[in-house]
């Protein structure tokens, strides 16, 4: 048995860890407009999902995708990716599209909030990007009594999941915090300890938990 609870606020659960899903997901758009635009951009494996829910035919176009598991979604359900960085950031994917892709006409499926304006920066270097927003995030609600125990490790994926956690429950100093990547990272509660997992990825997230059992 573990000497500290893992808690996962991923919504998908992992064994070995205490699942505390922290958002939901709702899908905004009932089509997507691909006028003008010869390339997808996906920052994240929910916003495939909600693609192919809206318009399977999106995979008629290639994909940029912002990491691994990004990456392996598209795959998974038939697409085509054609790049993805090695840095699994936001600003990484951005500035490989200025030296890269600056002449393909990018649509950026996206989620209503972002911890990464792609589109400001790539305006300001010349490059228009066309966006759609096609799901949002919501946070989920629980009573106080479902807090993590004192000492507890709570895994977060995304800025979201920290948004919604302290929404929900004070962070105590006796916990640690593992993050998915440093743009996850920005929004923990200051002096929190943390961890960085060493890729953006739930597994790796988890295994750095493990670590610190």
């Amino acid at each position: 048995m573990n000497s500290r609870p893992i808690y996962l606020t991923s919504p998908k659960p992992v064994e070995g860890t205490i699942a505390l899903p922290m958002i939901r997901f709702e899908i905004v758009a009932d089509t997507i407009d691909y006028q003008g635009c010869d390339t997808l951009m996906f920052t994240s494996k929910q916003a495939v999902r909600s693609a192919e829910a809206i318009d399977p035919g999106w995979k008629r176009l290639p994909a940029l995708a912002i990491g691994p598991a990004t990456e392996n979604e598209i795959r998974r359900l038939g697409g085509e990716v054609l790049y993805r960085p090695e840095r699994f950031y936001g600003h990484a994917l951005a500035e490989d599209m200025v030296r890269f892709f600056h002449t393909r006409r990018i649509l950026y499926l996206r989620p209503a909030t972002v911890s990464f304006d792609s589109r400001g920066f790539l305006r300001r270097h010349g490059i228009e990007l066309h966006e759609q927003i096609i799901y949002r995030t919501a946070c989920r609600e629980y009573p106080p009594l479902v807090a993590p125990e004192p000492g507890a490790i709570v895994v977060f994926t995304s800025p979201s999941t920290i948004r919604c956690f302290l929404e929900n429950f004070p962070w105590r100093q006796d916990y640690t915090a593992v993050v998915i990547g440093e743009a996850t990272r920005e929004h923990l509660p200051p002096g929190a300890r943390y961890a960085v997992a060493s890729e953006p990825t739930i597994t790796a997230c988890v295994e750095a938990a493990r670590r610190l059992v």
